[in-house]
């Protein structure tokens, strides 16, 4: 393990040591805790995009025109 140091404003200290002491850990496990959390989401959320976007096109439309705002939400019943 690395060691680094840390600068916090005493705002953002006090709920750290609280948050610590809520979870019954050091506050450098909870900053490890939540910089792993953090790490972990973004991974998820680039891996989910690129697979998103390395997915093949597809074609919406079979040649016929969409349908008018007014035909998607005719709601004639309902006045």
């Amino acid at each position: 393990m690395k060691n680094v140091t840390v600068t916090l404003d005493e705002e953002t200290a006090r709920w750290a040591r609280l948050e610590a002491a809520r979870r019954d850990m050091s506050v450098s496990s909870l900053l490890r805790l939540i910089l792993r959390d953090r790490m972990g989401s973004e991974v998820s959320y680039d891996g989910a995009r690129s697979r998103y976007l390395a997915r093949p096109g597809s074609n919406i439309s079979s040649g016929e025109r969409y349908p008018a705002r007014k035909e998607l939400h005719d709601r004639d019943g309902f006045r």
